[in-house]
């Protein structure tokens, strides 16, 4: 099996209860189910050329997961307020695009405890929880609290984070090397350090989301591969987790490379 085109990432199908996260790589308009060829030998091959992931205009760089430079500084998804929203300006009128902050910014969003290797604490829209939590890799989590905007959400995050981490250590995710956490139990000391303002938003169902991953066997020492060192990689595809494929001889982020051209063989082992 062959594909060539530019990469776009990775999407993925949760089904819940048991059964592994189904993960797809997109390249051009073509996607490769990565499930159905775990254990099966994987090479990317960088082709020379990247592509602005918004416009499609060749770039030397790209920035913030494939991006060229004018849409990185231009287009509001790539505004620091997306990674610092309680630095949000959307009130200021200063925002890139009204429009996307009103469909984006401007709308429930929950606050959450996950797992993935440490417990952390992380915003996203409501409805959009899924998705986030396994892109980050997360084996387990909970909403505790529904904001009606992403800024609002943003000021309980930060404030939360003096208490609890706000990054995922992505080594000890790949790894597997996950502490077992009480996660109501958590969720009900984190509680006690929402500031008054913030306890009438309190998200209180009892019910967390468990996450499986498609992963054969875990790799004692994590080694990072990327195609701006090596423009060919791969090996026997072992496992796929948040935005990773995992290899026997190393791990490859997929969204760091977007915009790539690229070419993907697959073959079974023999």
């Amino acid at each position: 099996m062959e594909l060539r085109g530019i990469l776009q990432g990775l999407t993925h199908e949760y089904h819940g209860g048991d059964k592994p996260v189904d993960y797809y790589l997109n390249i051009g308009e073509d996607r490769l189910p990565l499930n159905e060829w775990l254990g099966s030998e994987l090479t990317i091959s960088f082709l020379g050329e990247k592509n602005c992931i918004a416009c499609g205009r060749k770039t030397n760089k790209t920035f913030n997961s494939g991006y060229c430079y004018p849409c990185f500084t231009k287009l509001p998804e790539n505004d620091l307020c997306i990674v610092k929203p309680h630095e949000c300006h959307f009130d200021l009128g200063t925002c890139r695009d009204e429009s996307f902050g009103e469909r984006y910014c401007m709308i429930p969003h929950f606050v959450y405890l996950a797992v993935s290797s440490d417990i952390k604490v992380g915003l996203t829209r409501k409805h959009n929880e899924l998705r986030r939590w396994v892109d980050q890799g997360a084996i387990r989590a909970i909403p505790i609290a529904e904001l009606p905007t992403r800024r609002m959400a943003g000021e309980l995050e930060f404030h939360l984070s003096q208490f609890l981490p706000d990054k995922t250590n992505w080594r000890k995710m790949l790894k597997g090397d996950v502490k077992e956490i009480d996660l109501l139990a958590m969720r009900d000391e984190v509680y006690g350090h929402f500031p008054e303002q913030f306890k009438a938003f309190q998200y209180r169902e009892d019910e967390w989301v468990d996450i499986a991953y498609p992963i054969l066997e875990s790799l004692d020492k994590i080694n990072s591969k990327t195609l701006d060192k090596e423009e060919q990689l791969g090996g026997r595809l072992i496992g796929v987790k948040a935005q990773y494929l995992i290899f026997d001889n190393g791990v490859f982020q997929t969204r760091k490379h977007a915009g790539y051209q690229v070419e993907i063989k697959a073959k079974p082992s023999a």
